[in-house]
């Protein structure tokens, strides 16, 4: 159990190493460099063993490089779930592998459900195992949730978070394309529903706010659209903002720098444009390993600048 609540934590973490980035951890067999694919006894991506023994070679390097310099990592479960049982297993040694590099990790599983299912999904994506026998193992140290069924389904996260001093980051705008269809559509007296859901994460959060002014129940909210970025920071004070679509979705550092409250309270996710930055031809002819350090490098002086 950690000993200071999860806001004060990540927001520490983000001021030792001197950036709000959060490099994403979504790994694909078909985008892993040859390098890896190349070995003899990770070169069947249709193969169950070979190709999730590939995806974790791949993430334990990847965190041995951004450990240095970044302080916070949101690995997204799915790209692990899809080998199934033995996927899992591998999602559960990369969190191992971050908490032993010091970084905060959240789990990016995006879970809610009605209360007694929500409970089993808090219990299971986000607190530390109560058996005897996984006394070695923690959780992460925050995970992200779909709001949809209300407060009866954020409400376990929200416990665990309490009890555990951990954290969680609700959807309230999110970055992709087809969300405006609901999260854009106007209540009755005329509020859009992300707004509503953001006063509701806003209050949600009140009994966890730290030292620091901020809550551990955050907020995930998409850098692609500015102006509803800026609406939440004002909605919001005291809310930590998850901000997906920076780079390869295609938000800017000036479009991210509207998630800050005199600098602080956000961090920027950066998944393929970082992990992947050995595709990137201004990248090319280096080591993969370089690619990706060089990427991290870039994006915290680009988030940084438009910070300042």
């Amino acid at each position: 159990m950690a000993d200071l609540n999860f806001a004060d934590r990540l927001l520490a973490a983000v001021e030792t190493k001197g950036t709000p980035l959060c490099v994403g951890i979504d790994p694909v067999y078909e985008s892993l460099p040859e390098s890896i694919t190349g070995h003899k006894e990770l070169n069947d991506g249709e193969d169950l063993e070979a190709g999730v023994d590939a995806i974790l070679e791949f993430c334990t390097k990847v965190l041995k490089v951004v450990a240095p310099h970044v302080g916070v990592v949101k690995i997204n479960s799915a790209f692990f779930e899809q080998y199934y049982s033995y996927g899992v297993e591998a999602f559960w040694a990369v969190v191992a592998e971050a908490k032993a590099h010091g970084l905060i990790v959240i789990n990016d599983c995006k879970r809610g459900d009605i209360g007694n299912t929500s409970e089993r999904y808090a219990k299971g994506t986000l607190s530390d195992p109560e058996f005897g026998s996984m006394e070695e193992v923690e959780g992460p140290d925050a995970v992200t949730v779909a709001p949809y069924m209300g407060e009866d389904s954020v409400g376990p996260f929200i416990k665990v978070a309490k009890e555990e001093d951990k954290g969680l980051f609700v959807l309230v705008r999110t970055s992709n394309a087809g969300a405006a269809a609901i999260q854009d559509a106007l209540l009755q007296d005329g509020t859009p529903v992300y707004q509503h859901v953001g006063r509701l994460v806003e209050k949600w959060g009140g009994e966890l706010v730290g030292e620091r002014g901020f809550s551990s129940v955050g907020a995930v909210v998409g850098a692609t659209n500015p102006e509803q970025l800026r609406v939440l920071r004002e909605m919001m004070p005291r809310t930590i903002f998850l901000v997906p679509g920076y780079g390869a979705q295609g938000g800017s550092a000036k479009d991210v720098a509207l998630a800050f409250r005199g600098g602080k309270g956000a961090i920027i996710n950066s998944s393929r444009g970082i992990i992947f930055a050995h595709k990137d031809a201004k990248y090319a002819g280096m080591p993969w390993e370089k690619a990706v350090e060089q990427a991290v490098l870039a994006a915290k002086k680009e988030i940084g600048d438009a910070i300042r």
